[in-house]
């Protein structure tokens, strides 16, 4: 009897997840023609149709949808099968893939990567840059064996350490029209707070951490970036909160704007997050701790 290879697999998994085969083929690295055949081959294997294609979308079967929810159950026995053996390795020698979010790489990555290199030349690191959700998506399937985003987040089957808290600021244009003065504090006006699209978890810690429950005071703009948050505050088309790990950037110190400590009770929590049960946990503790040294 035949059976499908983990390849198969994982672009099956990859096509009922994107709807799309271009997209899903590019998540995958590989040319759509390559992608097609490679599920096509999986159709013939298991000997029935899982998806039915038109022009301009993807509908999944209901033998896809079975197929799909056993090869995510495969994909994750097969990680627990590989962490078994990366756990016998010394700490910080051979591959290790980290997955980490947008508003984390570009602040904390400098920091401390070149020190890990430097000091642990055996590792053999392998940087993936995306949303929280889509980390969690190929962390589970076992792309990633770690990943480094702002907590909390709703996730299941892991475990994870708190490293730091990142504390929130207010940023604004020094002749903001959208903020008010009372005393020394700047309160936002109603429709001033501009925050990144749905999506980024930022968006989630700053309507939290901020106690912003009045969503009155939340633009009906939003940003697909940092980059495009912050110069959004430059043109005061609105106000927004800026992570402390950003501030000592350049995205920040050359913006002109102004910038207000918050509450300290306004902050998102950084941290490391694995599959449960990993084997290399004990390596992902000490990750964390090396993270946390690097960066005071």
């Amino acid at each position: 009897m035949n059976y499908p290879t983990v390849k198969q697999l994982r672009y099956f998994i990859a096509l009922v997840e994107n709807n799309h085969f271009g997209k899903a083929a590019g998540s995958c690295f590989v040319s759509q023609s390559a992608f097609s055949v490679a599920i096509k081959e999986l159709e013939n294997i298991l000997d029935g149709r899982l998806v039915d294609r038109t022009n301009k979308s993807v509908t999944v079967t209901n033998l896809g949808k079975d197929t799909y929810n056993q090869a995510k159950i495969v994909m994750q026995e097969l990680s627990r099968l590989v962490d078994i053996t990366q756990g016998h390795k010394l700490p910080f020698t051979g591959k290790l893939s980290l997955g980490i979010i947008p508003t984390i790489a570009p602040f904390l990555l400098a920091k401390f990567i070149f020190k890990l290199q430097k000091k642990h030349p055996e590792l053999e690191l392998y940087l993936h840059e995306d949303m929280t959700l889509k980390l969690y998506e190929k962390l589970m399937n076992g792309d990633l064996d770690v990943i480094l985003i702002a907590l909390p987040y709703a996730l299941k089957n892991i475990e994870s350490i708190t490293l730091f808290n990142d504390q929130f600021h207010l940023a604004y244009h020094p002749k903001s029209k959208w903020v008010k003065k009372q005393g020394k504090i700047i309160l936002p006006n109603d429709e001033s707070v501009l925050l990144l699209e749905d999506g980024h978890c930022m968006r989630d810690h700053a309507l939290s951490a901020c106690k912003l429950k009045n969503f009155d005071k939340v633009s009906k703009y939003a940003a697909s970036s940092m980059l495009t948050l912050v110069e959004m505050v430059k043109s005061d088309i609105g106000i927004t909160y800026l992570p402390e790990m950003s501030l000592d950037s350049s995205l920040i110190s050359s913006a002109a704007i102004n910038i207000q400590k918050l509450d300290k009770d306004s902050y998102r929590q950084i941290g490391l997050v694995w599959r449960k049960g990993s084997a290399r946990a004990e390596e992902f503790k000490l990750l964390g701790e090396f993270i946390t040294t690097s960066i005071k």
